[in-house]
């Protein structure tokens, strides 16, 4: 178990915010120093992680949900010495993406593949995130992730402990894409989220935020 409190750095999905993670900014402060790393201004993920570093401690762990996923591998290829843990939350082993507008990925993080009593509870809140960040951050943010189709270098850099979790509906990442994720980091604990689709902190935070406590003290085995 970890001997010190440390600062977990929480890095949003596309066309996110920090209301992605409300509910472990509140749960984990007995067990970590949270915060959120700032994804709206830069065009490639490199520009992203470096900008998430200049704002961080020396050592910490990092928390991303698919683009935030993305920029905290690019993160641990740039300060490996830094970071002491990493969580993945929908992401894949690959960039590979498709243009999309802004709607259509909204559509996709909230359609009704995961729990449908939860869908209409998540999908205002999803839409606000949208309208507060912009259409003008989301293409920023997707011409970071189109610029950078591979990512191999950065998964390879991985040599801390990792949890990979995905919801078993995600659309945008599949269970599979996260699995093989898993697979290429000897390090890493692979975690399905039943009844969810691509938002997990925020469509089951409880269950994300035992994920993350249990990782951050060394009990993900009972979990």
């Amino acid at each position: 178990m970890l001997s010190h409190t440390l600062p977990l750095v929480l890095l949003p999905a596309m066309g996110c915010d920090g209301q992605l993670w409300a509910q472990q900014v509140l749960a984990l402060g007995d067990v970590s120093h949270p915060q959120l790393g700032d994804l709206t201004v830069d065009t490639t993920l490199e520009a992203m992680a470096a900008r998430v570093l200049a704002h961080t401690p020396p050592r910490f762990a990092v928390a991303g949900v698919s683009l935030g996923g993305y920029v905290a591998l690019e993160m641990i290829r740039q300060a490996p010495e830094r970071i002491e843990r990493i969580a993945l939350f929908g992401t894949r082993a690959s960039l590979r993406m498709r243009a999309r507008t802004l709607g259509e990925q909204g559509m996709l993080a909230t359609a009704p593949h995961a729990d449908p009593m939860l869908t209409p509870i998540i999908s205002g809140p999803v839409q606000a995130m949208a309208e507060r960040v912009g259409a003008a951050t989301f293409e920023r943010q997707q011409c970071a992730l189109l610029a950078r189709p591979d990512i191999g270098d950065a998964i390879r850099a991985v040599r801390v402990p990792t949890l990979v979790a995905v919801g078993d509906r995600d659309r945008i990442c599949l269970p599979e894409d996260a699995r093989e994720l898993a697979a290429l980091i000897p390090t890493a604990f692979f975690r399905l989220i039943r009844q969810c689709g691509h938002l997990a902190p925020m469509e089951r935070p409880g269950e994300v935020t035992s994920l993350l406590r249990a990782f951050l003290t060394d009990r993900l085995d009972i979990v």
